[in-house]
């Protein structure tokens, strides 16, 4: 697609996961089917009244900032056709980050896919092969077993990361951290930009 709708774009650190800490410009597209209750951003689900920016607009924003990579975020992104951001992105530079449940099919070529799917929600097999991270919102005991089953599919190369529940963050770490230390596969992953209060 030529353009896309957007939510919001803005340059800052990547607060979760793998590249937690690096600078990152973010592209958060509309729209998403998979209403998880414990959404940060459920702004993000209708696609309606958004802008429509071009993808060379986009690219353009993200070689300004002086990022040297675009996280691409949503809503759910896949929902839409990423081939053609994925190329001006990368004419201008940019490494490529996709942050997805796994639940649309993929379209586009991108250097770090973090996989985050959710329960209830099919995620399509292709991502277990192409996932370079998997993260799993774990607010509750049981969604250990949820996150063994995940991490059973995924490549052996990928890296596993447990991360709590905004919401349920206090009652919930201790058990986290437990559990990494009881399966040294999983890593912790906190949402840093909210703790130390950065979008």
């Amino acid at each position: 697609m030529d353009s896309l709708p957007v939510v919001e774009t803005f340059y800052s650190l990547q607060g979760e996961g793998t590249h937690t800490g690096w600078p990152a410009y973010f592209v958060r597209l509309a729209g998403c089917r998979n209403a998880c209750p414990f959404c940060d951003t459920p702004q993000s689900w209708a696609t309606e009244g958004f802008a429509h920016i071009s993808v060379e607009e986009l690219a353009l924003r993200a070689e300004r900032s002086g990022a040297k990579n675009c996280v691409i975020t949503g809503g759910e992104p896949t929902l839409h056709d990423l081939t053609a951001l994925c190329d001006a992105l990368k004419k201008v530079g940019l490494q490529r980050w996709l942050e997805t449940s796994g639940s649309e099919k993929l379209f586009g070529e991108f250097d770090w896919i973090c996989l985050s799917p959710k329960k209830n929600v099919p995620v399509h097999t292709e991502y277990y092969g192409l996932a370079h991270e998997l993260k799993v919102v774990i607010g509750q005991a049981s969604d250990f077993e949820f996150a063994e089953r995940q991490a059973e599919r995924v490549s052996l190369s990928c890296l596993c990361f447990l991360q709590p529940e905004w919401g349920e963050y206090k009652r919930i770490l201790p058990q986290i951290v437990d559990y990494a230390k009881a399966h040294p596969r999983w890593n912790l992953s906190l949402q840093m930009h909210k703790l130390i209060g950065v979008e």
